[in-house]
C-alpha cells in the first residue's frame, strides 16, 4: 500500500469515526458483477463502470441494476461492496490497482480533503444538472465539486397525530417550541386518564443515548452555524455553546414529560419504539429509518422539527444530511468517466432503476427521480419545499466522538438525577470544554 493512502487512511478513519450512526445496521459482504476490462464492455462498447459501494445493505439492489444497465445499454458495471466498516481500507486498496473505482464515495470535508484530487469536478455534467437542490453537494477550497449526494436521510421528533387528537389537540398547534411544549405538557400531566404519555423513554444506555448526545445535539451545532452564516467545512477547535438553552428547552421537555422518570434513565432498558408502536407515547425522537417500523403501526405517523425556541424556528426544516456522496474517479480514461456519468444520470432519472433506488434508499435530490415512499423522508421535502430551513448535519463533526458523547452521558445522567442548575453547568462543561479538550486531543 503507497504511505500517501496509509496517511489518507488514518485521516479518513477519524471522519469515520465522526459520522456516529450513520452507518450503524449495516451489514457486511464483498460481491461484484461483471467485470472491468481496459477496453470496457464485452459487446465492444466504450467505457465501463466501476462502482465502489460502500452501503452493503444495498449490495443485491446493485447486482440487479448494474445486470439490468448492461442488458439495455450494453455497458459494462462492476459492483464491488465494501464489508461494513472497511470502506476506506477497501477503497484505499482498491486506488491503487490498475483498474481503480470509477464512481466511489467522498461523503464528508474530511473525505473532499484527503480525496479529492481522485475526484472529477462534476460542475456542468449531466448528472449535476439532475439535481433538485444543492443542499447536499461537497466542494473543495477552489470550489470544484467533488461529489454529490445520491441519497439522504433525516431525523427530528416522530409524532402520532391520532395521540395528540384524542388529548384534545391538533398537530397544526405545533409550530414552534411553544407549540409543541403546551401540547407535550397537557398530554403528560393527563397521561393516567389517556393511557398514554407524551414522550417515549429517553434512556441514556449506549442504544439510544445518540439520540440526544448526537442527534439531538444537533441543534445546539446547527444554530451556531446559522448565527454565524457560515457552514462548518472542518471540525471547529472550540463552539460556544451559544444555543444549550435551546437544547435544553427540548431536553427538558421530553424526559420531564416522558413514560421514564429523568432518575431511571441511565440503566435504560425500555424499549422507546415499541412504547411509540404500541400507542403509549406520542412522541419519538428518531429519524426516518424508523419509517417502516413505525408505519406499520402508526400510519399516519409524521416528523416534525426539533423546536426548541430560536427565533424564527417557525419556518425549521428537519435535520437531513448524508455520507452518502457519489464522485467520479478522474485518473480513469474519459470514455470510463462518461460512461460512469451516463450510468448515475441512468439510476436517476430511469423511471423503473429510479424507483428501485429509492425504495431502498429513501429520497434521492434528483428532479426526476421517483417519489420516496418513506413518508418522514416526505415530511422533509415538504419542509424544504415550503420554504424551511434544513438543519444540516453539523452533529459529523463531533471531535474524538465516543469519547466526546461518552462524557455528555455521564454529565446528563447526573443531571437526569438532580435537575439542579449545578448539574447543568457540568452538561454545559461536557458540551463545550469537552469539545476544546476532545478538539485537542485529536490533534495530537
Amino acid at each position: 500500500m503507497k504511505k500517501t493512502h496509509l496517511k489518507r487512511v488514518a485521516a479518513i478513519a477519524i471522519a469515520a469515526m465522526m459520522a456516529g450512526t450513520a452507518l450503524a445496521g449495516c451489514g457486511g459482504s464483498n460481491s461484484s458483477s461483471g467485470s472491468k476490462s481496459e477496453s470496457g464492455s464485452a459487446d465492444g462498447a466504450k467505457g465501463s463502470v466501476y462502482w465502489l459501494n460502500f452501503k452493503p445493505e444495498i449490495d443485491e439492489t446493485l447486482q440487479s441494476l448494474a445486470k439490468k444497465y448492461k442488458e439495455a445499454k450494453g455497458v459494462e458495471v462492476k459492483v464491488v461492496t465494501a464489508a461494513s466498516g472497511t470502506y476506506i481500507t477497501t477503497l484505499t486498496a482498491e486506488m491503487d490497482k490498475s483498474n481503480p473505482p470509477t464512481l466511489f464515495v467522498i461523503g464528508n470535508q474530511q473525505g473532499v480533503k484527503d480525496w479529492g484530487d481522485f475526484a472529477l469536478d462534476l460542475t456542468d455534467t449531466a448528472i449535476a444538472k439532475e439535481l433538485n437542490t444543492d443542499a447536499y453537494n461537497l466542494k473543495d477550497a477552489d470550489g470544484k465539486l467533488v461529489s454529490i449526494g445520491y441519497c439522504y436521510e433525516c431525523y427530528g421528533i416522530i409524532a402520532n397525530p391520532t395521540l395528540v387528537e384524542k388529548a384534545g389537540h391538533k398537530m397544526e398547534e405545533i409550530k414552534n417550541f411553544a407549540g409543541l411544549k403546551t401540547v407535550a405538557e397537557d398530554i403528560h400531566k393527563k397521561a393516567g386518564e389517556l393511557g398514554f404519555d407524551a414522550f417515549s423513554s429517553s434512556d441514556m444506555d449506549d442504544s439510544s443515548s445518540w439520540r440526544f448526545t448526537g442527534h439531538m445535539a444537533n441543534l445546539e451545532y446547527f444554530y451556531e452555524e446559522k448565527a454565524a452564516g457560515k457552514t462548518w467545512t472542518e471540525c471547529p477547535a472550540t463552539i460556544t455553546g451559544e444555543f444549550l438553552p435551546n437544547y435544553k428547552n427540548l431536553y427538558d421537555l421530553c424526559i420531564n414529560n416522558s413514560l421514564t422518570a429523568p432518575a431511571d434513565l441511565s440503566a435504560g432498558g425500555h424499549n422507546a419504539e415499541e412504547e411509540f408502536i404500541n400507542g403509549k407515547a406520542a412522541f419519538f425522537v428518531n429519524g426516518s429509518w424508523e419509517f417502516a417500523a413505525v408505519s406499520e403501526k402508526v400510519p399516519n405517523a409524521v416528523m416534525i422539527p426539533y423546536y426548541c425556541g430560536v427565533e424564527g424556528e417557525e419556518k425549521a426544516g428537519l435535520n437531513c444530511g448524508t455520507e452518502n456522496c457519489w464522485a467520479v474517479n478522474s485518473k480513469v480514461s474519459k470514455e470510463d468517466q462518461q460512461a460512469t456519468i451516463d450510468f448515475m444520470v441512468w439510476l436517476v432519472s430511469d423511471t423503473d432503476a429510479s424507483k428501485t433506488m429509492v425504495e431502498q434508499l429513501g429520497v434521492m435530490p434528483y428532479k426526476n427521480a421517483a417519489q420516496s415512499t418513506n413518508g418522514f423522508l416526505n415530511n422533509a421535502e415538504a419542509y424544504t419545499k415550503d420554504g424551511c430551513y434544513v438543519m444540516d448535519w453539523a452533529t459529523n463533526f463531533q471531535p474524538n466522538v465516543d469519547e466526546y458523547r461518552k462524557d455528555l452521558v455521564s454529565a446528563l445522567n447526573a443531571y437526569n438525577a438532580d435537575q439542579s442548575d449545578a448539574n447543568w453547568a457540568k452538561v454545559k462543561e461536557a458540551f463545550v470544554d469537552g469539545w476544546a479538550k476532545q478538539y485537542k486531543a485529536i490533534q495530537e
